[in-house]
């Protein structure tokens, strides 16, 4: 991919002017790092939401490296969930002269042709944490998310002795994270733990919804002992106030209390853990996805190239049918480490 080129600072201003006037239509939140004035690649990076604790947190990262990296990043943009937002904030980052661009599809099926747009304009893009169903990526920035859901169902399955109910709460599954993180804990919980009764509760990745459908299953089922959030970002404050308005928030290693394992690794979820209100969540890498983003968005504008293997940052690029997944690690966090300062959820502010 040899993409990188010059342009004239008359051409950036201009682009620069252009981006400003499109703001308001396209979503766009405002930014320090404009792409107007410099000699590096232009970057058009584009934030998936803001109704989420984990995608805030990202946010906060993504600002901090492209100041301290000095990036050449064209004012963010944020489609706030909604394909055809991220589509339209696209076609924005193409018209202003992007070089390589970024994004977090949430819905995976539906960008397909987008990325075949921008791969006949020869515009690399690096998806983080999702992995395009279609499309050519330069890069996908993830952590495996399958090992979400399997070290979900493992931890479960041993601390409740193999024995009881267990609430799902299924992120959207026209998602690849939200299939891959169902899938695999389903595989476990039925190789694994027959004797635990698991109930998967579609989300769409929506605290209310799944609220309100803890809610009807526990009218059910009021022995509950289990529930995996596959977003702790979006189910946790919902989840842990329902629980509390029905009595059922009792401190890790009281009886009747209801083991709870979630998956993002904000400092809400920390805090719940250190107060026994949940047991564990899985760290996705929030400050990763945003260091390695912008690392490969670079490399992508400046024409370099990557092969599968081990890298030198603890992870595996590996190959995927449309093109390349760096695989970032995702640690496990109990009360046994909640602490530690390695963690990106104890160092955001």
């Amino acid at each position: 991919m040899k993409l990188a080129r010059r342009r004239s600072t008359a051409a950036t201003v201009t682009a620069a002017l252009v981006v400003m006037s499109l703001a308001t239509a396209c979503n766009r939140d405002g930014s320090d790092a404009a792409g107007s004035g410099s000699a590096k690649p232009a970057i058009g990076i584009d934030l998936p939401r803001s109704d989420s604790d984990f995608w805030n947190s990202y946010a906060q990262y993504l600002n901090k490296d492209i100041t301290s990296e000095g990036v050449n990043a064209l004012p963010l943009s944020n489609s706030q969930n909604d394909v055809t937002k991220l589509v339209a904030n696209v076609q924005v980052f193409q018209n202003t002269g992007a070089k390589a661009i970024v994004m977090a599809p949430q819905d995976t099926g539906a960008i397909a042709s987008t990325l075949e747009t921008l791969a006949t304009k020869k515009i690399p893009v690096v998806s983080v944490d999702t992995r395009p169903d279609k499309g050519d990526v330069y890069m996908v920035v993830r952590a495996d998310n399958r090992a979400y859901g399997t070290k979900a169902c493992e931890y479960l399955g041993k601390q409740l002795g193999g024995k009881g109910k267990v609430a799902e709460f299924q992120g959207a599954l026209d998602s690849i994270n939200g299939r891959d993180r169902s899938e695999a804990f389903a595989a476990c919980m039925k190789e694994k733990f027959p004797k635990i009764q698991f109930f998967e509760l579609p989300t769409d990745w929506k605290g209310d919804v799944a609220s309100a459908k803890l809610q009807s299953l526990l009218a059910q089922h009021p022995d509950l002992n289990g529930i995996y959030m596959q977003a702790g970002g979006v189910f946790l404050q919902p989840t842990l106030a329902l629980l509390e308005q029905k009595k059922l928030l009792k401190p890790a290693g009281q009886p009747g209390h209801i083991t709870i394992i979630s998956n993002d690794g904000i400092p809400q979820e920390f805090d719940a853990i250190r107060k026994g209100r949940i047991d564990a969540t899985i760290s996705q890498p929030a400050d990763l996805y945003a260091k390695y983003a912008i690392y490969y968005a670079k490399a992508a504008a400046e024409g370099k190239t990557f092969n599968p293997g081990p890298t030198d940052h603890d992870s595996t690029i590996i190959q995927i049918p449309n093109g390349l997944e760096d695989q970032l690690p995702a640690p496990l966090v109990t009360k046994e480490n909640v602490d530690d300062k390695a963690l990106w959820g104890n160092n955001i502010g």
